[in-house]
């Protein structure tokens, strides 16, 4: 910046200011570096790339570089054999630490060699940074990363410039940071460290979060950001390790640090004495018990020691305590001892570990030292460092000022008169003995009664004369000091205290009996007291004297200036403060060797570089042949400078003269650049319209031929106009025609087609009211017809019931008889031999309660009567008595006879009541006995009932085993059969199986009543088949090559093949292919043949036809096709050999159709070998008969049956895609639907119900078609039925878990919405009809059931018994539990069910908690297939395939002759 034409304080901030936009964060002026703090990492500038870039270079040749002031001082130091040293400075967040770093890894990168045992000494130089780090930086409110402490590095090198030695001297470490800090600030980062690292470790020193100790919770910064406390613990222990501290050393200082965390925490309490203190709490006690136990000292004399002091008199030895707040501040002096002798230790250790070179001669020192401080609040430490920095500003003005005169000394002008700027008053006014500020203080600390306010005052009246201290008006105990940066005002309460350094006896008699070795090492014996042992040491004066130290040390060597500048105070990359930074700068000198640059000559210049740069003001000395030394001198004569002075090689200018010469050369430039601007400007404007004419005359012709060609142009567009025209008119008016035209056609066509709309329409409507008519017909009958049978089943009943009670009444009367009993019972035990013992034992009660009890009616019926005749003759005795009476006392004498006759008749009166009362109690006792005997005997009667039902219900029991059994043999048979199949195809290779299978085959025709053969005699059918038979037959006899007929077969078969992969449709409701495959086949007896390709043709063009297939129409014809085709396949094929197996059983009369024909068959021997039907012969399904059937068709008929099942599962979960994204919609109402329905009338609320319910009747819509298809394609309504069932099964699991999974789900009026979309699917059951609907709405049991128990009223007032066995009875308890729980109101506000019924809920459910299954409250979804083959040949009707005509295909080839029907 010296070369700045303008070199002042504004441009000297434009320039850094502007270098800094670009990240040139560094700049020289002078010699000097100034280095901005980029706050951002520039990892291309310190690369070993530009360490090779910098090594060696000239000063200034490269861009400024930290790197480039190392590389001057080594090369002095090599090339000079002089010591040198590098002097960083700047404010806290500065960079002086990473610059320090920088200057260190480029002097090791110079220097550096291999050390002993694999450390290298630059490496230990490097690593002992993150140490000193650790235990001497903190968080400021300018840094969060501080020095708190002055370093001072000297790197020895040997002859050959090699690093031999390494020392470390620090100065005046910040120890009252230790127990005080402010909000927010930290303490030093080893407490946070140790607070972070491993549990282990923290266990073991007792230790917790920051927060719980005094020391650091004073503020509540406990982290920085981007910084990991406990990735950085392990970084410092390595660093510990590589600088040679040992385990059990590292161990002993982090131990220590933990005892001065423990030493924080201990509280002091007023003592029962005056002026005493002690231990405050328990908490306060474990501290103190944990410090002693780190320190391995004694507890109670540590205690002694923080609250205790021992004075020694000539008399006698007093032992005085403490209060509170001076034990308070024992503990903190103690604290502050142990970590500042803790940093000493390490200090030494580190300059121990890298080892110093004595034969060194040379070094080069890295001088990291705390730059100017001015806070709201300074104090001792603010003193001491801006008195470190007044020292230092002295010897950078001496050097600077030094430089210059070099340089004038050199160029030999005359520089006496430059004035020096001196700063020896300030570091008078601190250091000067005896009245300085230093020596003052060391004063106020010797005596005790001093205090701060002593100190404040003997300061104001020693230096109340002095420029450089200035008094504050409003304090007592502040001063301000004027430095060279500036006034900075200090309080002195705290002055004293800090500036003491003398060590506590008691302190020191404590930690030097301690057993640890390391912590006695830290507080060594002192010598042997004597009266001048107790001199007083202070801070202060030790400081001063290591700042002299440091004075000298770099006196001796060659300095070099690194100025440090923080560019803001938030911290923060691309923010350039000008305020701040011009602050900085005069803070570190930079302006004032500015200044004491512009007071000589600042401007300096080579003599080459003058005339090449103002030559121009004085062109005749250029031209002639003068000595640059006097063409410089006529320069300057000429232009009328004064005060300049011309050296041996350079000009020196003063300040402001290089500007007028700049301005001076400016005006000739510029007026050179006129007239080369005139001449120019002249030459272009001739050019210009020499160009400007040569072009209009170029124009002008162009123009010319344009409106020519014009004309040309005109004259040809109105010819073709003309023609274009015409034409057009011409187009206009057919265009006009053929629209015409064309609107009368299209209007002519609505209006027949309305016509014929309005005519189909009527057919129609008139089709539908017949149609309509007919049912309606038709239900009147019905339901006349229904009435009527069951009027006639009521009547029916009653009389058999009067009946039944008639015989019952006469079987009482002859109960002893129990012949007919005994008979039933015999025929029971005949037909149920499995329950013989059971009936026994229950008809054997039942005949002995039936007698006794009729014994017992007969026994009291005869009582009754005897005991009625005697009561009668009793009360006619006494009728007749009181008759006779009545007459004597009529005939009687006078009353003097009267007396003992009414004596004698009232004792026999009196006898006669006694007797009548009896006889009333006797008939009472037997009415009750009859009251007894009634209802013992309708218990009876009762008790007859139940087993009259339990034997009806035993033979019906009996009646499904016998026809279980039945089905288990047929099965049993099949599976013995086709392993008999699997025999014989394995045995296929040899003569015995070829001779089998080449046996003739018996043809055996049933004549029987059905088929008309016996009963009514016709031979014609008989006679016909005979002939067929032998029809077939005679191209075998003819003896024709077999090729030809094989060939024909295949024909056939393809032709077969080629018809049914169309789709033929359907004849009178049944398949036409199948139908047709099954007559085919039948026909050309592939059943009994061994091996055949027909069957596996068959079902891959069944397997080609459904593959992939999403189109359920397709889907349902084939359905229907293989239904059809497995159900003829069923009642016809029969296994080899099943007829001789099967027993003869008979069969009850409950037995179904299709079990009576199969029974019947195989009761007939006569019919089991039928071999083949022709279409003659399959006029109705009576006509079927069993055939045997070989291997593959037995085959055939299970890959028809695995087709059937799969097109059926495509069918089923094609709907269920269908309709799933349906119900994810239908469980939930739309909430604005909801407000609709409660606040708009009633046309508004028919709206929203019908808005309400489209996702409903969209599903309704689904089943419609779906229902619709497989009607047209006339699917089996039992399979039909079955999709349904499924479908509603899937419903109803969706809906139910979605419920119980969703919350909002389970409300009341999400209940409504979903109860009026059940009402649509019960609709659509009830139109669809149980044929095909079946029992698919009980499938929606559980979600029904739970939407109504969510729109019931009065919840609380259910009980568990309600809700469970009337309510829902489906539901378990796990399920009723969680809509209980879920449910919630948001209509009327009412409550779920009480909390008494959710608390029994909850205990059920506890004691089912092991049942895995009943602890899950979701429903499954079942995908099985819901039926069997029998299943299916028991539900479908009859197929009568004679009828089916084939298609036009089949019909004119004279190879399916077969298939038509009789009359064709």
């Amino acid at each position: 910046m010296t070369k700045l034409s303008y070199l002042h304080e504004p441009g000297v901030l434009h320039n850094l200011a502007a270098r800094y936009e670009l990240n040139e964060i560094y700049t020289y002026t002078g010699n000097i570096l100034i280095a901005i703090n980029p706050f951002q990492r520039l990892p291309h500038l310190y690369d070993t790339h530009m360490m090779e870039q910098y090594k060696g270079a000239a000063f200034g040749e490269l861009s400024p570089h930290v790197f480039a002031v190392a590389d001057v001082a080594y090369r002095a130091m090599i090339n000079e054999g002089k010591s040198n040293s590098i002097l960083v400075s700047g404010e806290s967040g500065a960079g002086k630490t990473e610059t320090t770093k920088m200057l260190m890894r480029y002097l090791a990168y110079l220097g550096g060699r291999s050390g002993v045992e694999g450390r290298t000494v630059e490496q230990q130089v490097l690593e002992s940074n993150p140490v000193l780090e650790a235990f001497g930086n903190a968080k400021t409110v300018r840094n969060n990363n501080s020095s708190r402490f002055g370093k001072f590095v000297e790197i020895q090198f040997d002859k050959k410039g090699r690093i031999s030695g390494a020392a470390i001297r620090t100065y005046l470490l910040e120890r009252s940071r230790v127990c005080q800090i402010s909000d927010p600030e930290r303490n030093y980062h080893c407490f946070y460290l140790l607070c972070a690292a491993p549990a282990e470790e923290k266990e073991k020193y007792k230790l917790g979060s920051p927060s719980c100790f005094h020391y650091l919770n004073q503020s509540k910064c406990y982290e920085l950001d981007g910084v990991d406390d406990a990735h950085e613990y392990l970084a410092t222990r390595r660093a510990m390790d590589i600088v040679g501290i040992s385990e059990e050393e590292q161990e002993a200082i982090f131990r220590v640090v933990a005892a001065i965390l423990h030493l924080g925490n201990i509280e002091f309490a007023k003592g029962e004495e005056i002026d005493s203190s002690v231990i405050k709490d328990e908490q306060s006690r474990f501290h103190l018990n944990t410090t002693a136990e780190l320190l391995k000292c004694d507890a109670k004399s540590l205690e002694d020691a923080l609250i205790k002091r021992v004075m020694v008199t000539p008399e006698e030895v007093i032992t005085r305590t403490l209060d509170p707040v001076a034990a308070l501040g024992s503990r903190d002096a103690l604290a502050k001892t142990i970590y500042s002798r803790l940093f000493d230790w390490l200090v030494e250790k580190i300059n121990n570990s890298i080892g110093q070179d004595p034969n060194s001669k040379s070094i080069i020192g890295v001088l990291d030292i705390y730059g100017f401080e001015s806070f709201k609040f300074n104090s001792f430490e603010q003193f001491c460092i801006n008195f470190t920095n007044e020292k230092l500003q002295q010897h950078f003005n001496q050097h600077v000022f030094k430089m210059e005169q070099e340089e004038y000394t050199k160029e030999e002008i005359n520089w006496s008169y430059i004035e020096f700027v001196d700063n020896q008053d300030v570091l008078d006014l601190i250091e000067k003995k005896p009245g300085g500020i230093i020596a003052l203080l060391d004063e106020a600390c010797m005596f005790p009664k001093s205090t701060h306010e002593t100190f404040a005052q003997k300061l104001y009246q020693t230096f109340k004369n002095n420029k450089r201290f200035v008094k504050p008006k409003l304090s007592r105990t502040s001063f301000t000091i004027c430095h060279y940066a500036g006034e900075v005002l200090y309080q002195a309460d705290m002055f004293l205290d800090k500036n003491k350094d003398y060590v506590v006896a008691e302190h020191q008699a404590l930690l030097t009996a301690s057993t640890c070795s390391f912590v006695a090492a830290l507080f060594p014996p002192s010598p042997e007291e004597s009266s001048k042992s107790s001199k007083f040491s202070s801070i202060g004066s030790r400081f001063k004297l290591q700042l002299q130290s440091l004075m000298e040390t770099l006196s001796s060597t060659e300095p070099h200036y690194i100025r440090c500048v923080k560019p803001n105070n938030v911290l923060k990359p691309a923010i350039f403060e000008n305020l701040n930074i011009i602050q900085q700068l005069r803070c570190g000198g930079v302006l004032e060797a500015i200044r004491i640059s512009c007071a000589g000559y600042p401007t300096r210049r080579t003599f080459y570089e003058f005339l090449n740069r103002f030559g121009v003001l004085a062109p005749e000395v250029l031209d002639g042949n003068y000595d640059d030394k006097v063409a410089c001198q006529m320069i300057l004569d000429k232009m009328g400078l004064k005060g300049y002075q011309i050296g041996k090689t350079k000009v020196f200018l003063r300040a402001g003269q290089m500007a007028e010469l700049d301005a001076r050369r400016a005006v000739v430039l510029g007026n050179a650049a006129r007239t080369i601007q005139r001449q120019i400007r002249t030459h272009i404007a001739r050019k210009e319209f020499i160009e400007l004419r040569q072009a209009a005359i170029h124009l002008q012709s162009y123009l010319r031929g344009i409106l020519a060609r014009k004309l040309y142009n005109q004259l040809r567009r109105e010819a073709a106009a003309v023609k274009i025209e015409k034409i057009f008119r011409g187009y206009i008016a057919k265009k006009s025609y053929l629209t015409i035209r064309s609107s009368a056609i299209t209007l002519q066509t609505g209006l027949r087609a309305m016509k014929a709309r309005d005519e189909f329409r009527f057919r129609k409507q008139t089709n539908a009211a017949i149609h309509m008519q007919a049912h309606v017909r038709r239900l009147i009958a019905y339901s006349y017809y229904k009435r009527l049978q069951k009027a006639a089943i009521v009547t029916q009943c009653g009389w058999r019931g009067r009946v039944a009670r008639r015989e019952l009444r006469k079987l009482k009367m002859a109960a002893r008889e129990t012949g007919a009993l005994q008979e039933a019972k015999n025929k029971l035990e005949k037909r149920v031999e499995e329950l013989t013992w059971r009936l026994q034992i229950e008809k054997r009660l039942r005949t002995d309660l039936e007698e006794e009890k009729a014994q017992e009616v007969a026994k009291l019926k005869d009582a009754l009567q005897a005991m009625q005749i005697q009561v009668e003759e009793a009360n006619a005795k006494v009728i007749k008595e009181r008759e006779a009476a009545r007459k004597a006392i009529e005939e009687a004498p006078p009353v003097i006879k009267e007396t003992p006759v009414i004596i004698q008749d009232t004792e026999k009166l009196n006898s006669l009541m006694a007797e009548v009362n009896s006889l009333k109690e006797t008939l009472l006792m037997e009415r009750e006995a009859k009251e007894e005997a009634r209802k013992a005997h309708a218990d009876a009667e009762a008790r007859n009932a139940e087993l009259v039902k339990k034997v009806e219900e035993s033979d019906r029991k009996v009646d499904q085993l016998q026809e279980l059994v039945q089905r288990l043999e047929d099965k049993v048979s099949n599976t013995e059969s086709e392993n008999q199949v699997l025999r014989q195809q394995a045995l296929a290779v040899s003569p015995t199986a070829k001779a089998l299978s080449a046996r003739p085959k018996s043809v055996i025709i049933q004549r029987t009543p059905e088929n008309g053969n016996a009963v009514n005699g016709e031979s014609k059918i008989v006679s016909d088949m005979t002939l067929a038979l032998s029809n077939v037959r005679e191209p075998e006899s003819e003896g024709k090559p077999q090729k030809s007929l094989n060939e024909k077969q295949q024909e056939n078969q393809d032709l077969l093949i080629k018809c049914i992969s169309q789709d033929l449709g359907f004849s009178g409701g049944k398949p036409i292919a199948a139908c047709m495959i099954y007559k085919c086949l039948l026909h050309w007896r592939s059943f009994e043949v061994e091996r055949t390709s027909v069957f596996d043709r068959i079902i891959q063009t069944i397997s080609s036809a459904v593959e992939g297939q999403d189109n359920a129409d397709v889907l349902s014809y084939w359905l229907s096709n293989t239904s059809t085709l497995l159900l003829l396949l069923q009642r016809t094929l029969k296994a080899t050999g099943a007829a001789s197996l099967t027993p003869q059983r008979r069969r009850t009369a409950s037995a179904s159709l299709f079990g009576r024909m199969s029974q019947g068959l195989r009761a007939s021997p006569q019919t089991a070998g039928l071999p083949f039907l022709n279409g003659r012969g399959l006029s109705r399904l009576d006509d079927l008969r069993q055939v045997e059937a070989k291997y593959p068709a037995l085959l055939f008929k299970q890959q028809l049956t695995a087709f059937l099942e799969k097109i059926y599962g495509m069918i089923r979960d094609n709907l269920k895609k269908e309709i799933s994204p349906l119900l994810g919609l239908c469980i939930q109402a739309p909430r604005t639907s909801r407000q609709g329905l409660v606040k708009g009338r009633s046309h508004a609320n028919a709206v929203a119900q019908q808005a309400l319910i489209a996702h409903w009747q969209s599903i309704v819509k689904s089943l419609n078609n779906s229902l619709k298809i497989m009607k047209a394609n006339y699917v089996p309504p039992f399979l039909v039925c079955k999709v349904f069932t499924q479908i509603f099964s899937f419903i109803n699991v969706q809906l139910f878990n979605s419920l119980l999974l969703r919350r909002e789900c389970c409300s009341f009026s999400n209940g409504e919405y979903v109860k009026t979309g059940l009402a649509e699917l019960e609709q659509w059951c009830n139109e669809a009809t149980e044929e095909y609907a079946g029992s698919a709405w009980e499938e929606l049991k559980h979600i029904r059931q739970a939407v109504g128990f969510l729109v019931i009223h009065q919840k609380p007032k259910k009980t568990l018994n309600e809700i469970t066995k009337e309510l829902c009875p489906v539901l378990s308890i796990q399920q009723l539990y969680r809509i209980s729980t879920m449910y919630w109101d948001d209509k009327y506000g009412t409550h779920s069910v009480s909390s008494d019924v959710i608390a029994k809920m909850r205990t059920m459910m506890s004691e089912d908690s092991g049942n895995a299954v009943s602890s899950s409250f979701l429903l499954d979804d079942d995908s099985s297939i819901p039926f069997s083959v029998d299943d299916i040949s028991k539900s479908m009707q009859q197929v009568d395939v004679a009828d089916v005509d084939p298609p036009p295909l089949i019909r004119e080839n004279s190879g399916f002759t077969f298939l038509l029907s009789r009359s064709e």
